[in-house]
């Protein structure tokens, strides 16, 4: 059996998808089975909290493979994921770090998702760690400042970065799950543009129809505003101020072609997420 850990997310919702296209048996962890709704009912749900470790032996029983994502800060979720995974006779754990964890100097965001790994690898049981870059939706959360006056707050300036979609991750992840030779692999996925937010804004503008200004952050706070509409933790916070002022600096990019190299088709580009989207981004803009 496989179990999904953060099947209600952005990556999570399209492994459940691309599992369930291909027949796989699964079953999806949830703290909260309405977030799930909308996911293939043919998913079984297992309603339990990785904040909290005595409801997880029910979800982790008969489990052999698990797909581990823990977003935020810290590292309590993967302890408490590791030890269920433990107990229960794991074999294989396909766990979402970033790309973050290469980082030298690592950044704070690096080293909390170098330590979750750290937590898996001591656990004794055969990983894969996959490392993506930034994510496509995360174009999402422009959609405040769209909707208030149809502008992108950029934190990055000439730095650039490739975009993946989720979707790409989640079919990487699926194959780990579904395939023999993935354990012990470190997976660093990108897209295969490197972009600045200019040229994502460009991109989205055009598949949207509606012209978009961008406005480079005046304060840090603006900077957080930028990725977390609705503010984030103070520790958080400080990391993402971190993350961008080494992006800033990076006028390159780093580029994988692993997505390629695995799946035997290319990435998929900026420029089709937008497409897929744009009635998204059209309604904030009409708003």
């Amino acid at each position: 059996m496989l179990l999904l850990t953060g099947a209600t997310g952005n990556i999570g919702r399209e492994l459940v998808r691309q599992l369930d296209a291909q027949g796989v048996e699964f079953r999806i962890l949830v703290r909260d089975p309405a977030r799930a709704a909308d996911l293939p009912q043919r998913a079984e749900r297992v309603v339990a909290d990785l904040d909290k470790p005595t409801t997880l032996t029910s979800a982790f029983h008969g489990a052999d493979r698990l797909f581990l994502l823990t977003p935020g800060i810290g590292t309590a979720h993967t302890a408490h994921a590791v030890t269920a995974a433990r107990a229960a006779g794991v074999r294989h754990i396909v766990h979402l770090s970033s790309f973050n964890a290469l980082g030298d100097p690592m950044p704070a965001m690096g080293r909390w998702h170098h330590e979750r790994e750290n937590l898996v690898r001591a656990s004794g049981i055969p990983a894969t760690f996959l490392r993506p870059g930034g994510f496509m939706t995360n174009a999402l959360d422009w959609l405040p400042t769209l909707r208030e006056a149809r502008y992108v707050l950029d934190p990055i300036g000439p730095g650039r970065y490739a975009p993946i979609d989720p979707a790409d991750i989640a079919a990487v992840a699926a194959l780990a799950l579904t395939q023999d030779g993935h354990q012990g692999q470190e997976y660093v996925l990108t897209g295969a543009e490197t972009l600045t937010i200019t040229d994502q804004v460009r991109i989205l503008a055009e598949a949207t129809g509606t012209a978009i200004k961008i406005r480079e952050v005046a304060t840090a706070a603006e900077a957080v505003r930028s990725r977390f509409p609705h503010g984030a933790p103070p520790a958080l916070a400080q990391a993402l101020i971190e993350g961008f002022t080494l992006m800033r600096a990076d006028t390159t990019g780093l580029r994988t072609d692993t997505v390629e190299q695995l799946l035997a088709r290319k990435p998929h580009t900026f420029t089709a997420w937008c497409a897929a989207h744009a009635d998204v981004f059209r309604r904030a803009l009409d708003a």
